[in-house]
């Protein structure tokens, strides 16, 4: 076990989520009050100043950060990919050649991988962000995992996934019976692992439990950028296309067609808000071949064009 506190500093951007961060911080407060010694010394970060503001507008103010950290954290929320962070950016390669660990909770994987930080090694980030990284850096590996530890780069989705990563490297410093006292103190008796589901099972999330309306979805959403035909659904659920037609609409209220198409639009949404795709590339990545049909589609599904939603983007 170690017996040398370990340094963590916090980056916070403004508009981080408070949950994500106190899922960061509240473990390691807990395992030096459990222990009765500094176990873990925390920095807070403001990127933008002495104070970080969440989505919620709680304030979180600097403390520490005179130490040199053993793992340096950016935890960010809501639009990653419209944060100017440079001088973050820069302070964090300085990290890196200094041989520091780096990680990133929620949105702060897509600034690692903006700063050039991810490449070559596995990596998470929060699923709403990760079709958008994706298309802006098809390179990077992107796992939909709780957490991932990957030699020098730590990476969580956020949300309540940073107890579970917490659990995991206090069990690696101070051994698991202490991680368990812990994960206890907070209530934490279902400690997840690293490559467990960020989202709920597509039986949770659209209320079915017929096989074939289950693996018709799930070959929707890997399919997005090359939709696959009625035909082919239908063979791969192993029912004729009417029938599974008349099982999407009794279920879900929709064709299985304009059920799959709703998946293409809104991962479509999510790109025009979060990235500076082009329209033709959103709509090349989801499946639209014509940049009319896209258009109607988009306008019918939302009440907007797309071309209104990609006018608040920054490059």
């Amino acid at each position: 076990m170690d017996k040398t506190p370990q340094t963590i500093a916090v980056y916070l951007i403004d508009g981080f989520a408070l949950m994500s961060f106190a899922s960061v911080a509240e473990p390691l407060r807990a395992a030096n009050l459990l222990a009765g010694r500094t176990l873990y010394d925390i920095q807070t970060i403001p990127v933008s100043g002495e104070e970080a503001k969440s989505s919620g507008s709680a304030i979180i103010r600097r403390e520490g950060g005179q130490a040199s950290p053993d793992l340096a954290l950016v935890v960010a929320g809501g639009d990653p990919f419209a944060v100017e962070a440079q001088d973050l950016m820069d302070q964090l390669h300085r990290l890196d050649a200094a041989g520091i660990t780096l990680g990133g909770v929620s949105g702060g994987p897509v600034i690692l991988a903006r700063a050039g930080l991810m490449a070559g090694r596995r990596m998470t980030v929060h699923w709403e962000h990760a079709p958008a990284l994706s298309e802006l850096q098809p390179e990077l590996l992107i796992e939909r995992n709780l957490f991932v530890i990957d030699r020098d780069r730590v990476t969580c989705a956020g949300g309540t996934a940073p107890t579970d990563l917490m659990h995991n490297l206090v069990a690696q410093h101070h051994g698991a019976a202490f991680a368990r006292e812990v994960s206890d103190w907070f209530l934490h008796t279902d400690v997840r692992l690293a490559g467990d589901p960020q989202r709920a099972g597509l039986q949770e999330r659209f209320g079915v439990t017929s096989r074939p309306l289950l693996d018709a979805i799930e070959m929707m959403e890997t399919h997005i950028a090359d939709p696959l035909s009625m035909k082919q659904i239908a063979e791969i659920t192993g029912v004729s296309p009417r029938q599974l037609n008349r099982m999407f609409q009794g279920k879900l209220s929709r064709s299985t067609m304009a059920f799959y198409r709703d998946l293409r639009l809104e991962r479509a949404r999510r790109l025009l808000s979060q990235t500076p795709l082009s329209l033709s590339e959103v709509a090349e990545a989801t499946g639209f071949a014509a940049m009319p049909h896209f258009s109607r589609a988009y306008s019918s599904a939302f009440g907007v064009s797309p071309s209104t939603i990609r006018s608040g983007v920054k490059s």
